[in-house]
């Protein structure tokens, strides 16, 4: 990251709480050591992202403690999620505080996307869409999103989200585009993407060495 307190495009990463996140895992991942990937998860994202050049901030939105510290670690700044009523309620938290801090462009990304490339987000930035969808490896969901201006549309994450945003900015009347990016295509919702994650070939080193330690294949 630039350093500068505020600037043209801030990163948002909400995040839920530790315990609770990731239950379609289970088969895969006990309950226990799940919250540990977890916090190895948003640790390997923050990672990457405080290694883009284009981006003048980071926005981590959470009720997660440790979340939270993990964020002022990366030198990001922390809006508490008091309510935690999901991605997209905590996305709106983040953009209200983007907006507080003058952003012109926000780009939402999840929590859960180890191999995330600065590289990658790096060529995400130059689009110039008012609306760039980054679609999840099943082409349905929405794995990042980014905003000019932020609150171009509002973001509506989840199940077969990639259609709704697609429909938001349609309805908007506002230039969007589809960007697929390897590294963002990839989460961790279920154990298959789990395993599309280890096959890859590109997890962050806190996330492989979790996944190593509790000897996942």
């Amino acid at each position: 990251m630039t350093g500068r307190a505020d600037g043209p495009t801030l990163a948002i990463l909400p995040v839920k709480g530790f315990g609770r996140a990731k239950s379609r895992l289970r088969e895969a991942v006990p309950d226990g050591p799940r919250a540990g990937l977890a916090e190895a998860m948003v640790s390997d994202v923050l990672r990457a992202l405080g290694a883009v050049s284009g981006l003048a901030g980071v926005i981590v939105v959470t009720g997660e403690p440790l979340a939270a510290g993990l964020a002022r670690l990366a030198g990001a700044e922390v809006v508490h999620d008091a309510a935690e009523a999901g991605q997209s309620a905590a996305a709106q938290l983040g953009i209200a505080r983007a907006i507080e801090r003058g952003a012109e462009r926000v780009l939402l990304v999840p929590g859960d996307c180890p191999a995330l490339d600065p590289g990658e987000v790096g060529d995400l930035l130059a689009a110039t869409a008012a609306v760039v969808v980054v679609p999840d490896r099943h082409g349905t969901g929405t794995n990042a999103l980014l905003l000019r201006p932020p609150r171009a549309i509002a973001p509506s994450f989840g199940p077969g989200s990639r259609a709704r945003h697609e429909a938001a900015a349609a309805a908007a009347g506002v230039a969007w585009q589809v960007c697929e990016l390897p590294s963002l295509g990839l989460d961790a919702d279920t154990p298959d993407d789990l395993a599309a994650l280890r096959a890859s070939g590109r997890l962050g080193e806190s996330t492989e060495a979790t996944l190593g330690r509790l000897g996942v294949p």
